[in-house]
């Protein structure tokens, strides 16, 4: 009767390919079932639910959670416009999931489903997509290119397995490229090179590789070679196996779907077979040389003639070396072109690692009970905010309470739901592996652990305490088994932002608090002289589109303030001074004097927190009781710099000395370290840091000189010029507040043509000169 239903069911809206529900009771099938067809989203023109392929018979549970050794958890990374997102376009129509190809700058990606993402053609967040490939499951994140969104990319990559990184084959290694790939190597994450465009004029092979090896520091391995260049490019050599693939040599189809493989001959391709098998030698000599068992066995049977080593032999070599990240795998295509994307996902499958290939210490205490990430929240209007979730281990179920260990609260999961970009299909259990989103969870945040119960954490704590041959105190045992979250960068610029009437301030509050929420690098304050709402974000594309989102998803019309530099303060000098906070509230006298002094703090790497230090006379019962009043006291005065009001940093802080009245209350020790330490900023030489931008700027020959004479105005340092194919690259360094503007300028000077890149390097020292202006214009002065 049950399958009847679903017969019915597909042959209605000729979606799903046929299951079957194999070893499961009809009762709890038809649960599902019900489920699962009245919760399908058919909104888009996808051919099948993730899992369900055409002509694939599986049973439901193989289709929800598969094996651990068969899902691969990777993302797609690279500068921004090398093809991510039309890769990823091809990778989901080849393996079934979409009936028609969509395009960027048509607007109809799967994966660039905001808005906003349609009208400007890049991605702004985040998107994951479920499907299977081979018998695999893959679940892909297509990541940002945009510097002002990297915080995206980050969090993605703390959860990743693997990842694909796409270069231009035009361009080879970006700025943008080097940030993610840095990031990448921050979280261990091994992988796989794609170089996309090779059918674009100025692609090249050779140049791409040498870009690879130089400015990323790392060893290509040599997978593919193309067959032809720029408009000459027709399919590609597969080194390994010593085979051609051409791409719709016969079809009418344009889709990229039909490819033949055939074996090089010395008859048909003498030139094609002599490069192969010079690369084929070459890899098997760099793979000999980075794994051991490999060059055994090339050494014991294959060392007369490399050609007798069987493909078979090579491919695990290959994945030992790329798993534990001494080389890279290298493939190319043109994803545009439908060439090349095939082997791509081969290549993941087969080199990239799966979820138990990647040691976690931490998972040892946690045994067999639940352990997840929470790394991504969404907002969705009917389900309220959407987690997305990494299950290290355990098994993740819906209606279950779970317990938040950062924020120490207990919540109930209501539903888990696969994702698929922008529409989500519910499934009933999460194993470990797996990555998901769970509906139900209001206080969870970004980068928040998420375990079973809190017994559970304690529990995983005492395993963790035995281990080491101590004890620990209970909120450090808690602490040590938090999964690492990710780095918040800090915002480098800022605006006032209000809403058209007072009745409208809380719609606003509610809507800046769920986009903080989803997004960790917004931040939003309140200007305590004027009252107004500050808005913070990484760069002028940032602020635009958040406020373009709270236009059009949360209905309030804003008004920004034009946008400011977020700099920071310093002193040159120490400076000290005493205080005395006398207060009687009710019956009870609060009396605190304290003496603090600070000084310059400077380190390799600029700290924003400050350097706390006590002085020997300091009593270690007071310090005991009021330790944490007394930092909190520092850290409330490092907010607001004696000059202009911003952030202090570089700055260390010593309590000299400290006298209570029996009684005092903590928060009086607290407003009176902060007051004293005001007044010793205050008494120092006081400096101005501003923002430094690193600068690439890819423009051609003839408006080199253009581009040069203005970053001379702009106070701009040049590093170098390089050469990239027809292209002169300018790097260099540039003060934040010089770059207002900064992309119409170019525009206009290389007539549309020149390209550039933004990242921050540090804050600097402002000159005397461009401080003073700087005091004039924030007084009204000038």
């Amino acid at each position: 009767m049950m399958l009847t239903k679903l017969r019915k069911f597909i042959v209605n809206h000729q979606k799903i390919s046929s299951l079957h529900v194999d070893h499961m009771c009809s009762c709890r099938s038809r649960v599902f079932l019900n489920g699962l067809i009245t919760r399908v989203f058919l909104g888009r023109n996808y051919n099948s639910l993730p899992g369900i392929v055409e002509n694939d018979v599986k049973s439901l549970r193989s289709i929800i959670n598969p094996p651990i050794s068969k899902i691969r958890n990777i993302g797609i990374m690279a500068h921004i416009d090398a093809g991510k997102t039309t890769t990823t376009e091809r990778i989901l129509y080849y393996s079934g999931y979409i009936r028609s190809l969509g395009d960027v700058d048509d607007g109809d990606t799967v994966t660039d489903f905001m808005a906003q993402e349609r009208e400007r053609g890049i991605t702004i967040q985040s998107a994951a997509v479920t499907f299977d490939w081979k018998g695999y499951r893959v679940n892909l994140i297509d990541t940002p290119g945009h510097v002002d969104f990297t915080l995206e990319v980050e969090r993605c990559l703390r959860v990743l397995d693997g990842a694909v990184a796409v270069f231009d084959a035009s361009a080879g290694v970006e700025a943008q490229t080097l940030t993610v790939w840095r990031q990448a190597d921050k979280h261990c994450v091994p992988r796989i090179c794609f170089l996309n465009k090779m059918d674009k004029t100025g692609a090249s092979f050779n140049y791409a590789i040498e870009s690879i090896r130089e400015k990323l520091k790392t060893k290509p391995l040599l997978l593919q070679l193309p067959i032809g260049e720029a408009k000459a490019f027709k399919g590609l050599v597969d080194v390994v196996t010593k085979e051609k693939v051409i791409w719709n040599p016969i079809s009418n189809s344009d889709d990229g779907k039909h490819f033949v493989r055939e074996p090089l001959t010395e008859i048909n391709d003498p030139e094609l077979l002599k490069e192969a098998t010079e690369a084929r030698n070459a890899l098997i000599e760099q793979i000999a040389d980075l794994d051991d068992e490999f060059a055994d066995l090339v050494l014991g049977e294959f060392i007369e003639n490399f050609d007798l080593l069987p493909s078979e032999k090579l491919y695990p070599a290959i994945r030992r070396v790329t798993v534990a990240q001494k080389a890279v795998p290298v493939l190319c295509g043109s994803a545009l072109k439908n060439k090349g994307v095939q082997p791509l996902l081969d290549a993941i499958t087969m080199y990239l690692p799966s979820p138990d290939e990647r040691s976690d210490e931490f998972l040892q205490w946690y045994k067999d009970d639940l352990c997840a990430l929470a790394f991504k929240v969404l907002h969705d209007k009917q389900r309220g905010p959407l987690v997305f979730t990494r299950v290290y281990s355990g098994t993740m179920k819906p209606q279950s309470a779970v317990h938040n260990i950062n924020g120490n609260c207990t919540e109930r999961i209501s539903r888990l739901l696969l994702p698929f970009a922008d529409q989500h299909i519910e499934i009933p259990s999460l194993t470990a592996g797996n990555i998901a989103l769970t509906v139900g969870l209001k206080q969870t945040s970004t980068g928040d652990t998420i375990v079973s119960s809190k017994a559970s954490a304690l529990a995983a704590a005492r395993r963790a305490g035995k281990n080491e041959g101590k004890m620990h105190r209970k909120n450090t045992e808690t602490g040590s088994l938090l999964l690492a979250g990710v780095e918040i960068p800090e915002p480098v610029f800022f605006c006032t932002i209000e809403p058209p009437s007072v009745a409208k301030q809380p719609e606003l509050d509610r809507a800046l608090n769920c986009l903080q929420r989803e997004d960790p690098s917004l931040k939003v304050r309140l200007d305590p002289d004027s009252g107004q709402t500050i808005l913070c974000g990484m760069g002028e594309l940032h602020i635009e589109i958040i406020n373009d989102r709270i236009k059009r998803e949360y209905g309030v019309e804003t008004f920004l303030g034009p946008l400011q530099i977020a700099y920071r303060e310093t002193i040159l000098n120490s400076g000290r001074a005493t205080d005395t906070l006398d207060r009687m509230l009710g019956e009870k006298r609060h009396l605190v004097t304290v003496e603090m002094e600070v000084r310059p703090f400077v380190k390799e790497k600029s700290q924003g927190t400050p350097i706390i230090e006590y002085a020997e006379n300091i009593k270690e019962e007071l310090l005991q009781e009021f330790q944490e009043a007394i930092e909190n006291g520092i850290r409330s005065a490092y907010l607001q710099g004696p000059l202009l009001g911003f952030p202090v940093q570089d700055v260390a802080v010593t309590l000299c000395s400290l006298t209570l009245h029996p009684g005092t209350s903590t928060t009086m020790v607290s407003a009176c370290v902060s007051r004293c330490v005001q007044k010793a900023l205050k008494k120092a030489d006081k400096q101005v840091l501003e923002p430094l931008m690193n600068l690439e700027v890819t423009v051609t020959g003839d408006y080199l000189s253009s581009v040069l004479a203005d970053l001379a105005q702009r106070r701009g340092s040049i590093q170098e010029i390089q050469s990239r194919q027809d292209n002169r690259v300018v790097v260099g360094s540039v003060p934040l507040a010089e770059m207002m503007g900064y992309s119409t300028v170019l525009r206009t000077l290389s007539s549309g043509t020149a390209t550039f890149a933004l990242e921050l390097s540090n804050y600097q020292a402002m000159n005397l000169q461009d401080q003073n202006a700087l005091l004039n214009r924030r007084s009204g002065l000038a």
